[in-house]
């Protein structure tokens, strides 16, 4: 039987706990904990900046790219002996576990260094350290190998200014690849430059070729305003209205000061990048709690002040955060982070404090720009409703959708030669004798023919399975092949223009409108990408003398006929597209040269959903009001 005694129990001193568990203090020694190194030091030099005390920060990449060196000007650590350990203060910082300057909160407000550890563990795991400070008019210097000094605290000699600089090379017998990336230092740095307004960062990389590569210097005058601008670019978003919302606030109590600026996008995700006291927090935390919390109050007591709440649908947190960008920035006096890697804030008190901040001020920005705010709204009841619909169907989205890689084109489909060109086009046409007639009459390069057979569903009054099951409906998902509602890919839109092609009657007036309303509903994208059209046939043929003149409606004949004077005219009415010619639908409606087409828009996003939730939903009685409010100006009735 073996002994297990005291004498078993291994006591690490110093810093020898760091060198035995990295991992404990960076979170690893692969590319991530060998930058985290870098960041320890960097986010000291900020934590000057923060409170007053400086406003340059330079970062050194030397040739060898496996050394850095941090130069600030700011106070500069204090080299006086300290009075518990009697050793120098800037010692007890790069040797000592838990020892710093910002835990009583005199000397620093707000920092991101906060337990004390960051310039020690850094020392413990550099091969060679070397720590050079300018204060009280001299300039001292202490050197270190794997976080032990090589002696004392030298002074060098005066020194103008005050500052800190910090060389280090880390320990390869700990890192297994000791080779910083330019790239992530630089980005890091640049952000750092967005968060804190006046700070001036710059960026040396010695081993770049090149004048311009070598030396960077980022400074934002209008701080994270430019940041968010930046990852809209980065990310190819489109944003849905002009003006972000942006606001700076301190909070009285906690001394919170806030920093955040919001954008929604055409995009489907939510994109927020988080920071507390100029650290980045990835996986988030409190802060953001209080965000999206503010935030979705916010919405929702603007859209029911303003009754724009969608029927039919419930609005739900995701979507109104669906397409959001955003920057949300905050400082304070003691966060509560989650590991030294401080990758999320634990402090739980910051939700609500965020919260209480951010609600009434986009509340106040909504209510004073209501042209973004209706957009905004417009976005979140398209987000709503696509969601419902995928929910609802995934199942058959999965199995019936035309993005799949084994792609079966409906029989009745006459494709054209070059599906997928700019210049391709599609029409969908109403009945199978006017098909015919258009797959004789079309230029077969470019145009391809979709006939359908009567009135689709409405996609409006039946359930998405049902929606899904509809021949018609399913056929013309297929034929375009840019998949439905969350699984719909504009890229893989298989023609450039979309063109409904219906009779120039009441009928084919209601066909037109069932199709564009399944369109709304689950491929809307293919609206606002500006692809769909509704094509122009006439409705009459007039000829007056060897003339022939096409008239749309009954408006367009009565001017025709005013200018025909006592020549003999003879009209004729189509009753349907099926009674044309080939070659008259060719010159009247599909020839490019000659035709008139339509393209369908949206001006107002919330009276669109509106009306087409009221005339083609399942409450009747929507209709009758919108019949009896607008009987006095119904011109033509097909009864």
């Amino acid at each position: 039987m073996s002994s297990y005694t005291a004498k078993d129990i291994t006591v690490l001193e110093g810093l020898e706990p760091v060198r035995r568990r990295p991992g404990m203090y960076i979170g690893g020694v692969g590319a991530s904990g060998l930058h985290h190194l870098v960041w320890e030091i960097v986010d000291n030099a900020i934590d000057e900046a923060m409170n007053g005390h400086a406003s340059h920060i330079q970062v050194t990449l030397h040739k060898d790219g496996s050394s850095i060196t941090v130069e600030d000007d700011g106070r500069g650590i204090p080299v006086d002996k300290h009075p518990t350990t009697k050793t120098s203060a800037l010692e007890v910082i790069f040797t000592t576990l838990h020892a710093g300057g910002k835990f009583e909160g005199q000397n620093y407000k707000t920092a991101g260094g906060l337990h004390g550890v960051g310039a020690s563990v850094v020392n413990a795991l550099s091969r060679e350290l070397i720590a050079t400070v300018k204060r009280d008019g001299s300039t001292w210097e202490q050197r270190y190998k794997q976080g032990t000094p090589l002696g004392g605290v030298k002074k060098l000699g005066p020194a103008r200014g005050t500052g800190t600089t910090v060389f280090f090379k880390p320990d390869s017998t700990i890192f297994p690849k000791v080779l910083f990336d330019a790239r992530t230092i630089r980005d890091r740095l640049e952000v750092a430059s967005y968060l804190h307004k006046g700070l001036k960062v710059v960026f040396e990389n010695e081993a770049a070729e090149g004048e311009e590569l070598k030396r960077e210097t980022f400074e934002h005058t209008e701080g994270i305003a430019d940041y968010l601008k930046k990852i809209l670019v980065e990310r190819n978003s489109k944003p849905v209205h002009d003006a972000p919302f942006a606001t700076t606030k301190e909070h009285e109590e906690s001394g919170l000061k806030l920093d955040v600026v919001l954008q929604w996008t055409e995009s489907t995700d939510e994109h927020l990048r988080s920071y507390v006291n100029g650290i980045p927090t990835a996986s988030g935390g409190t802060h953001e709690n209080g965000l999206r919390s503010g935030l979705g109050k916010a919405m929702r007591n603007f859209i029911d002040t303003h009754s724009l709440s969608p029927k039919g649908v419930t609005i739900s947190a995701e979507d109104i955060r669906e397409g959001l960008t955003g920057v949300l920035s905050i400082f304070i006096t003691e966060p509560q982070f989650q590991g030294q890697t401080k990758d999320r804030l634990n402090n739980p008190e910051i939700t609500n404090i965020v919260d209480s901040m951010v609600r009434p001020a986009i509340e106040h920005w909504l209510n004073h720009n209501t042209t973004v705010a209706n957009a905004i709204v417009a976005r979140i009841i398209l987000s709503a409703r696509a969601r419902e619909a995928s929910r609802a169907a995934k199942d058959e989205v999965t199995r019936k959708s035309a993005t799949s890689s084994r792609l079966t084109l409906p029989g009745k489909l006459s494709d054209c030669n070059s599906s997928g060109r700019e210049d391709s086009e599609i029409f969908i046409v109403e009945g199978d004798s006017a098909g015919g007639s258009a797959k004789q009459g079309r230029d077969r390069a470019r145009q391809a023919i979709l006939p359908l057979r009567g009135k689709v569903l409405n996609a409006e009054s039946a359930s998405i399975s049902k929606v899904l099951e509809n021949k018609e409906l399913s056929d013309l998902v297929t034929a375009l092949g840019c998949g439905i509602g969350k699984g719909f890919e504009l890229s893989k839109l298989r023609y450039g223009r979309i063109i409904i092609l219906a009779d120039a009657d009441s009928d084919g007036h209601h066909i037109a409108t069932l199709l564009m309303t399944f369109i709304y509903r689950h491929m809307p994208g293919l609206i606002t990408a500006g692809r769909l059209y509704l094509a122009q046939p006439p409705l009459y043929r007039i000829d007056i003398g060897k003339e022939s003149h096409w008239a749309l409606d009954e408006k367009q004949k009565t001017d025709i006929l005013a200018r025909a004077g006592k020549s003999k005219v003879d009209i004729t009415r189509f009753k349907g597209l099926g009674e044309m010619m080939p070659k008259v639908l060719w010159e009247t409606t599909l020839n490019p040269r000659t035709r008139r087409l339509l393209r369908v828009t949206i001006d107002d996003q919330i009276a669109t959903d509106r009306i087409i939730n009221e005339l083609m939903g399942k409450d009747p009685s929507a209709r009758f009001r919108f019949i009896m409010d607008h009987a006095e100006a119904a011109e033509e009735l097909d009864v």
